[in-house]
């Protein structure tokens, strides 16, 4: 983490519970769900580079982004932290608690699998080319991409032409090829924390994969699949995902 890398302090006291997007977003996605977290410690949100206001340049390997969470989570001097994250910050979440065990006290994945072999990011690309960009205004993108329109307009930026997204699809296609290239099981193995997993009814991932994650981890996992939802979970059943975080929360944290 460079000193430029953005960390945003959403408040509260106490244990530190650090907060990972997904690709494409920010920290500041997170601020419906930080609202009732910093019931249950200090809750911050890193933007992980190539988004946000953190640096956008390389390299861009798991282990460079699982570097800067730690760096942040020792800057907080707090003891280890809880770490959430979502799709490509769920992956970061659980590699940090394996390299870096000392630091994480427990950990939330999001609709996130370890093994995306053979998947290419060639499949996206008509889509994202099918975004009307400039979009006009934030009015025409939480239209455009309803039922997600508040988490995208979260990551856009005002132009001269109007609304881009602050992060670079080339460089968001260099992130997501890794996971096609390679899988993360040996780190599943290396989770010596309690861990819980959040599947998507309609994941975006390999079918049975995060139940297993669950089950693989040395330090005890959860899965809780939540009927009715997307890719984007705590969007979709923020009741559901707010009851389902706070239970596994009362049992991993002290008093």
């Amino acid at each position: 983490m460079t000193q430029r890398a953005a960390v945003v302090d959403f408040g509260g006291t106490g244990q530190p519970i650090v907060l990972l997007h997904g690709l494409m977003g920010r920290a500041r996605t997170w601020w419906p769900v930080a609202q009732w977290l910093t019931a249950h410690g200090h809750v911050v949100g890193l933007d992980a580079r190539a988004h946000g206001r953190s640096p956008h340049r390389g390299p861009w390997p798991t282990e460079t982004f699982v570097a800067d969470v730690a760096e942040l989570i020792r800057s907080l001097d707090a003891g280890p932290a809880v770490v959430i994250g979502h799709s490509m910050g769920g992956l970061h979440a659980w590699v940090t608690a394996a390299r870096h065990p000392e630091l994480v006290r427990a950990v939330v994945v999001e609709d996130m699998a370890p093994d995306q072999r053979g998947r290419t990011v060639e499949t996206w690309r008509s889509y994202f080319d099918s975004w009307p960009v400039p979009f006009q205004s934030l009015a025409h993108v939480r239209r455009f991409f309803e039922p997600y329109g508040d988490y995208f307009v979260e990551g856009m930026e005002e132009r001269a032409d109007g609304y881009h997204l602050i992060a670079d699809l080339d460089v968001l296609y260099q992130i997501a090829a890794e996971w096609g290239e390679r899988d993360y099981w040996t780190d599943v193995a290396g989770v010596k924390c309690p861990l819980l997993v959040i599947e998507a009814e309609t994941t975006a991932m390999p079918v049975g994969q995060q139940a297993e994650l669950a089950a693989r981890v040395p330090g005890g996992g959860v899965h809780v699949r939540i009927p009715g939802t997307g890719h984007v979970v705590h969007e979709d059943a923020p009741e559901e995902y707010q009851r389902v975080v706070t239970d596994f929360l009362r049992q991993v944290l002290p008093g």
